[in-house]
């Protein structure tokens, strides 16, 4: 009897040290600010950062100029995902990131889209119709998305004339939203934002009318004593997580 109640002993101790191996050694959640375009992409990499990890990640999405400046004022972000290189720079720049933590972590891609599944032929020529009443960017002072807009009609020279047709988003998520509700004829949108919506009708616009949309992230200096956060940032690199933002339409690995 005493055998058998030593065996179960050292069987019981063998089960808790398996589960305490198999547990993360100190779950903790990070905030990270990121920018709208990536929010489908950014939602399904936090689960299955959670999975791996069993850390959690919550996210506050918007415009990244709004993010910076937010930053700038204190917010407790452990992580800055941003649209564009300039910001995550300018953090590193201004003592607000970890030094050396910055990289692209994928490469955006500019739609010019319609709700309306006649509106746009494969083609820019959409934004010469005289038809044309409302056309939605994002605003290009704090979204790159936006400036990139405003760079591909200048490039295309209607800028001028679809100038006070320019309906503004304070993100690319409202932007998007004036183009899918009507209330813009068509909208430049992100790619991610309609990867996987095949109703509407679409032009991708020719990466060589616009500055390339290289998206950078970068540790901040909140987030340095944080595991969970250089653990995060890591695996944005990992081959699941860019698979994901692959799939959500971004470039990776430019």
């Amino acid at each position: 009897m005493s055998s058998l109640r030593n065996a179960l002993r050292a069987t019981c101790g063998a089960l808790i040290v398996s589960v305490v191996l198999a547990a993360p050694l100190r779950a903790e959640e990070i905030l990270a600010a990121v920018a709208a375009n990536f929010t489908d992409a950014a939602t399904e990499i936090g689960t299955a950062f959670r999975n791996a990890t069993g850390n959690t990640v919550t996210y506050s999405f918007g415009a990244s100029g709004q993010l910076y400046t937010q930053i700038t004022q204190d917010a407790p972000f452990h992580v800055f995902l941003s649209a564009d290189q300039t910001r995550a720079e300018k953090a590193e720049a201004d003592g607000l990131a970890v030094p050396g933590s910055r990289f692209t972590y994928a490469v955006g891609k500019l739609v010019l889209w319609s709700a309306d599944p006649a509106r746009i032929d494969g083609t820019e020529a959409a934004l010469k119709d005289a038809s044309l009443t409302h056309v939605a960017i994002a605003d290009p002072a704090t979204a790159p998305y936006g400036a990139a807009a405003v760079e591909v009609m200048r490039h295309l020279g209607v800028f001028e004339a679809l100038e006070p047709k320019i309906v503004q988003g304070k993100s690319i998520s409202q932007t998007h939203q004036f183009a899918a509700t009507g209330n813009a004829d068509v909208g430049f949108v992100a790619l991610s934002q309609i990867v996987a919506d095949d109703k509407g009708s679409r032009w991708i616009v020719p990466q060589d009318l616009y500055t390339p949309i290289r998206q950078d992230a970068v540790l901040l200096k909140k987030g340095e004593a944080s595991e969970a956060a250089r653990a995060y940032v890591e695996f944005l690199k990992s081959p699941e997580a860019t698979a994901i933002i692959g799939k959500y339409g971004y470039a990776v690995g430019e």
